[in-house]
């Protein structure tokens, strides 16, 4: 698999150990990786560096990761972002909330395997690009 030349991914979440563990798996594939802790600071940096994809935690304090899922989609300059939610909420129907009813791209629950965010990571932005 080649190398993801120059694509940036926002990682939304509130435990900064795992905003550092997806950095160095993607960055290892050649993935710029934007860490923002927290809902708020996300959506921020969403607005601000327009990434090829965003990663977002569902369960943080103050702005949850659907509430920043549903602003992203409602912007105009952000909506074609594809969006992957990573979270713990690991039950059948927020899966089928998040891919379904959502249409998020793709659905990881934690614990994962590193492989498996990258092959998550790799199948969407390849998608995007219509490859």
């Amino acid at each position: 698999m080649e190398e993801q030349k120059n694509r940036t991914v926002v990682y939304i979440e509130d435990d900064l150990e795992m905003i550092d563990l997806v950095s160095l798996i993607l960055n290892r594939r050649g993935f710029q990786v934007l860490g923002a802790h927290g809902g708020r600071n996300g959506l921020d940096l969403v607005l601000k560096e327009l990434p090829d994809l965003v990663l977002l935690d569902l369960m943080m304090p103050g702005m949850d990761g659907w509430e920043v899922f549903q602003q992203i989609k409602a912007n105009e300059k952000t909506r074609h972002i594809p969006v992957i939610i990573i979270t713990a909420k690991a039950q059948d129907i927020d899966r089928v909330l998040g891919l379904h009813i959502a249409k998020v791209e793709e659905y990881i629950c934690k614990p994962f395997r590193p492989q498996e965010l990258v092959e998550a990571v790799e199948k969407v932005l390849n998608k995007e690009a219509g490859e």
